[in-house]
């Protein structure tokens, strides 16, 4: 799972580096083993991608490096390819126009894409990441789609057939068509045409999430009147004011005056008034001052030219499945995902995990509900409201700690639980505990915390899980890659309990999950099904757990082979000849405009950044 965001904004003398930095901080939760943002400026691309942290890869002397009001930035966490930094994205090709890509998801067929980049058109493909298949796919489509609408032009004409807006939307989105139908699998991405504009898009069956804002550009349309003030200051206030300005649903707001326009259509000839933002969750929209219009559709594009116009087009839809993973575990709680409150969706979690606990249990001798920071908490509140038990924070989170269930390798999980978590003892000693978490995967966290919470005094300790029993891989770009890592993969609710060291254990039921996020949602708002292929084994893109592919996804993925990965990456093996070769420089690219070292300055050694040139 990742994070990206991109940004377009109306003056060309802005610059959108320190925006993308503070959107990439706010989506920093969705990974945390590297990151990277490319701007544009004048046609000429700056890039800066680093393994790290978001504050530990842009340091003050990158981020004056990257200049432009045009840029796209990524934060990652590994599924496809390796934690080498030269998979680190935005990933860069320079035919046609210069094309940059931050991605999201995972593709499931990315060996015949390969097959068919290399043999049938002749790209160069230097990484193992489908992140890369998903940036040449479109660059080739896109190139052939110009050659045959530029074929097609009168011979009188002297222009370029896709020199106006309307003629390169419609030769972006016929490009964008044939992607969605050549790439399987679950994927969300921003295309940076130089020159030219974003595109972002969601996967046929919409299963990553989009969303994209605007804002009116203060520095070149200052004369409103006074109306964006006005709907700041009602925002502010939390007033509703005339219909025409805004409409509130479960304390949503939503604007509705024509200065910011509430869809594409509306945006079609806007002129460079507006700045734009694409985002995986609604958070670093709300953070960077700008409105949610709507998520981006299942199978659309929108296109965002450098003039400022929109134009979107739904290129290939199947039925939309977002994944219902998102509201249990990945978004922030302040997201709205297609339409739903997050925060609203755990509540709902929470109700429903009481109401099964009374089932299964209603004698149950609870004395207190304790979640395991950080998601679960909203989920444990109402569960103990529910319950009518105290409600206790019995665990201290240590916020510098990267969550444990996107760190690769079981024994870097296991040893991080103790350095992330320190229990209260008092609020555990002498006491039956019901621990309520979002999901149980591994089992590896689980089983630590409650040896933990037995460390500390208590007499029996209780789990619960707000999400059902995950069984089954995942194959749209969260990290749940075989099924013999699962702790549920075989096991009934007592063997699982046993293997952490619990009492008992509840799960969700998975039509309980899915009634939480449809209770959830305001009315209108509809979703008609879900991927819910950890929990049930069935997958949208019609994949069967039978299937080879999945043999080889573990084969790939497995934590040992990750291990033996990292360890050829660092250098610890010399690799075989049939292996390919490791990417060299630590798979990062060579210094090109770093001048510390010229001007005598202290430094730690080489900035890996690369400045890309295109022609203008």
């Amino acid at each position: 799972m990742c994070g990206i965001i991109g940004l377009l904004l109306a003056d060309e003398n802005s610059h959108v580096n320190q925006l993308l930095f503070d959107g990439l901080t706010v989506l920093q939760h969705r990974g945390q083993d590297a990151a990277g943002i490319v701007t544009s400026e004048q046609r000429r691309l700056h890039l800066r991608k680093d393994n790290g942290m978001v504050r530990d890869v842009f340091q003050p002397h990158h981020m004056s490096e990257l200049r432009g009001h045009l840029g796209i930035g990524h934060c990652r966490y590994p599924t496809a390819g390796t934690s080498s930094c030269a998979e680190a994205q935005p990933l860069y090709t320079n035919f046609p126009h210069g094309i940059c890509v931050a991605h999201n998801g995972n593709l499931t067929n990315a060996n015949e894409l390969t097959l068919f980049l290399r043999e049938k058109v002749g790209r160069h493909v230097n990484t193992d990441s489908d992140s890369e298949l998903l940036l040449n796919v479109f660059a080739e489509h896109l190139m052939e789609e110009e050659r045959r609408r530029n074929s097609a032009a009168p011979p009188s004409s002297s222009a370029s057939y896709t020199s106006s807006s309307s003629d390169m939307a419609e030769t972006i989105f016929a490009a964008m068509t044939r992607v969605m139908h050549d790439c399987k699998g679950g994927f969300a991405g921003i295309y940076l045409i130089n020159g030219i504009g974003l595109v972002g898009f969601r996967d046929p069956h919409g299963i990553r999430p989009l969303v994209f804002g605007c804002r009116r550009n203060a520095s070149i349309d200052s004369d409103d009147g006074g109306v964006m003030d006005d709907i700041d200051t009602r925002l502010r206030n939390g007033t509703h004011g005339s219909i025409n300005h805004i409409s509130m649903e479960n304390g949503i707001n939503h604007v509705r005056d024509l200065d910011v326009p509430q869809t594409p259509r509306e945006m079609d000839h806007v002129e460079k008034t507006l700045d734009y933002v694409f985002s995986s969750e609604s958070v670093a929209i709300d953070t960077l001052g700008f409105r949610l219009v709507r998520d981006v559709r299942a199978g659309e594009s929108i296109f965002i030219d450098m003039e400022g116009n929109c134009h979107s087009q739904v290129c290939f839809q199947q039925i939309p499945s977002p994944c219902i993973f998102e509201y249990v575990y990945f978004a922030r709680p302040d997201s709205i995902m297609d339409g739903i409150s997050v925060y609203e969706t755990r509540l709902k979690m929470g109700e429903k995990l009481a109401e099964k606990i009374k089932r299964v249990h209603p004698n149950y001798e609870i004395d207190v509900v304790i979640p395991i920071p950080d998601t679960s908490r909203t989920c444990a509140l109402q569960a103990a409201y529910q319950l009518n038990r105290p409600f206790r924070e019995g665990f201290i989170k240590n916020r510098y700690i990267a969550r444990t269930f996107i760190m690769p390798g079981q024994e870097t999980r296991k040893k991080s639980v103790r350095l992330k978590l320190n229990t209260i003892k008092s609020e555990f000693n002498g006491r039956n505990v019901l621990l309520v978490d979002d999901s149980i995967v591994r089992g590896t966290t689980a089983h630590e915390i409650v040896q933990m919470a037995r460390d500390a005094g208590a007499r029996k300790v209780f789990f619960c899980s707000a999400a059902p029993a995950i069984r089954y891989p995942n194959i749209y770009g969260i990290d749940i890659p075989t099924r013999k890592e699962l702790v549920a993969f075989g096991r009934q609710e007592d063997e699982i309990a046993a293997k952490i060291g619990c009492d008992w254990i509840v799960y969700q039921e998975l039509e309980d999950l899915q009634a939480s996020v449809l209770e959830a949602a305001p009315k209108g708002v509809t979703i008609p099904r879900f991927d819910t292929s950890c929990f049930s084994g069935e997958y949208v893109t019609g994949e069967q757990i039978e299937d080879s592919y999945f043999t080889a996804l573990h084969n790939e993925r497995n934590d040992g082979a990750k291990e033996r990965k990292k360890r050829g990456i660092n250098g610890e093996q010399s690799p075989s000849k049939n292996k390919k070769p490791l990417p060299s420089n630590d798979g990062c690219e060579s210094v090109s405009n770093d001048k510390r070292g010229l001007d005598g300055e202290k430094g730690e050694g080489p900035t890996r950044q690369l400045e890309l040139h295109s022609k203008a």
